[in-house]
């Protein structure tokens, strides 16, 4: 997002106390307050105008929108009226600073929007769709400087009377908003002096994550994005701003024979100072008091007031039996180790055959199990049939919801089974059990987004897999490949197709990503570059046989899987669409 003030140096002429002093007051009252709202970072400000980056489309126009709206009443007095103008594209980051075809595009529509107004690209009034309340006006091509291509832009102003028409969105924003806090907790470091005690603090960590995720007034980014800062010396302050939250939480595990001791601080990822710091010295028994009394304090030291289901929740550990929990810790810890193998998988399932063994009645261990037993559905590690996996799985999956019937990690198990199964609806309901456990919980939002995108519930998909990359950044790369089929079948194939060279970009070897690009060029009429994407995918996979891949999505419409294939058509790389 660029904005200007209109008439800057008309106002500094005329008066320029008067005019520095509205302009301070206007970004304290007004501007600062509505980017930190929605979720933004002001990578610069430039005299009379700002450079902010967002971290979704969404949030840039709703905070245009709020700046704009809250000028109105404040234009008369301070004389400070803005134009902005908003785009989503491709940037280069470099130190703070954000540079690119992405940024000069949306200081050239800073420049077309109207005083007061806001100005943004086809791509922008496509991806906000129908989540905002906000009558975009069709203001046609335009050809501007340094820009090889005209511009599809549209128009917004405060004074615009919402009417009925093809830009016109009804439908409420229901995408889930940050909490007023937002908090990354960092792997506890390993103080035993035994690498063979890495699982232990690692599980603490991740534990702590999952209790946090409970809290409906806390935003956790997941276990994934912020392990990817383990055993690095990165200025806290840096990773607040890398993962846009407001606190981090550090600190370190010991374990000597039967006594922990955890060490704890809870950082204010702005300032870098300290909000709170504590050190725990407990027997191992005491090890799931010690992890609540952790989340607490942090909770307690946010002023987060907890509901008493809430409260509840995160008592709730499943068992009472430490060495069953350890082999649960272990096997989790291979769940989500990015490089899985056959080896890596039947370690995981020795360690979950092991919980069970120790504590039949704890539900987590088969949940996670009945996951690893869809692993080897998919990757035929254990030399069974598919039908065979998937027949444990389900097995696994029904016994955790016996346990546990509200849990967490057995209802999410029996949502994928049932996914997978091609059980759509049983699949979602079962998953929105999961998920009234846990606020932000990101494999939760992920797996929504999957269902509802099989289902058709193209909006929902959307609104649920961005917020899956909010909770898991790191996970960006995998979680594009679905939002970008959403946006396709809602008919946004300049946004599905933006988001699918981001994807090729970062995972060369994505076949699939190359093929929903290239149908995406199609509908665009980009016909020689869809080619030269789909020449790439067959080099990467020759067997490659679209039919076959679309099938395993098991698209409930199926008017959806014709769009896939009229794309492909439409660039001649199809003949039977």
């Amino acid at each position: 997002m660029v904005t200007d003030v209109v008439g800057y140096s008309r106002l500094m002429a005329a008066d320029e106390d008067k005019t520095l002093a509205a302009l301070n007051t206007h970004r304290q009252i007004v501007f600062d307050p509505s980017v930190t709202r929605n979720n933004g970072r002001i990578v610069k400000l430039m005299g009379d105008g700002a450079l902010v980056e967002f971290l979704s489309v969404v949030d840039a126009v709703r905070c245009a929108r709020d700046i704009q709206i809250g000028m109105t009443a404040k234009e008369g007095e301070a004389g400070i009226v803005l134009r902005i103008g908003i785009n989503l594209g491709d940037v280069i980051l470099q130190n703070d600073d954000i540079f690119g075809d992405g940024v000069n595009i949306a200081s050239r529509l800073e420049q077309l929007s109207k005083p007061g107004g806001i100005c943004v690209s086809s791509v922008v009034q496509e991806n906000v769709g129908g989540r905002l309340n906000i009558a975009f006006q069709d203001g046609g091509a335009v050809s501007v400087k340094n820009i090889d291509r005209p511009l599809k832009v549209f128009h917004w102003h405060p004074e615009d009377t919402p009417r009925a028409s093809e830009f016109f969105v009804e439908r409420a924003d229901p995408a889930p908003r940050d909490a007023e806090h937002a908090i990354a907790v960092l792997p506890l470091d390993n103080m035993s002096g035994d690498p063979e005690q890495e699982y232990f603090s690692d599980g603490i960590s991740e534990d702590i994550i999952t209790d946090l995720s409970k809290v409906s007034g806390l935003t956790v980014i997941a276990r994934n994005s912020s392990f990817a800062y383990k055993g690095k010396s990165v200025d806290l302050r840096i990773i607040g701003r890398d993962l846009r939250v407001t606190h981090v939480l550090e600190g370190s595990v010991r374990r000597v024979g039967n006594r922990v001791r955890i060490n704890a601080q809870l950082i204010d990822a702005t300032t870098g100072s300290h909000i709170w710091a504590d050190r725990f010295d407990r027997e191992l028994t005491d090890i799931f008091a010690v992890q609540d009394e952790v989340t607490l304090e942090i909770v307690n030291a946010l002023k987060i007031k907890l509901s008493p289901a809430e409260r509840a929740n995160i008592n709730d550990t499943g068992t009472s039996n430490i060495d069953a929990h350890e082999d649960y810790m272990r096997m989790r810890g291979f769940l989500f180790f990015p490089g899985m193998n056959a080896e890596g998988w039947k370690q995981a399932v020795l360690y979950g055959e092991r919980a069970i063994s120790k504590d039949p009645n704890y539900a987590d261990p088969y949940g996670m199990l009945a996951l690893m037993h869809l692993l080897d559905y998919h990757n035929h590690w254990s030399g069974r049939t598919s039908q065979e996996a998937m027949q444990e799985a389900d097995k696994l999956a029904a016994h955790a919801v016996e346990i546990d019937p509200d849990g967490l990690w057995s209802n999410h198990a029996y949502a994928v089974v049932a996914r997978w199964q091609g059980k759509l609806e049983l699949a979602s309901k079962t998953l929105e059990k999961a998920m009234s456990k846990s606020a932000d919980y990101s494999l939760g939002w992920f797996t929504k987004g999957e269902l509802e995108l099989a289902l058709g519930r193209l909006p929902e998909a959307i609104d649920a897999i961005e917020r899956a990359i909010r909770l898991e950044p790191s996970f960006r790369h995998q979680y594009l490949q679905f939002l970008a089929m959403a946006h396709f079948l809602k008919g946004n194939f300049e946004t599905a197709a933006l988001l699918l060279r981001e994807r090729v970009l970062l995972v060369k070897d994505t076949d699939i990503g190359r093929a929903w690009l290239a149908s995406a060029l199609g509908h665009l009429g980009e016909i020689e570059q869809a080619r030269t994407v789909w020449t790439e995918m067959m080099e990467i996979n020759p067997t490659f046989a679209i039919r076959t891949r679309l099938a395993r999505l098991t698209l409930a419409d199926p008017s959806h899987e014709m769009m896939m294939l009229q794309g492909l058509s439409k660039a001649g790389l199809l003949e039977d669409a």
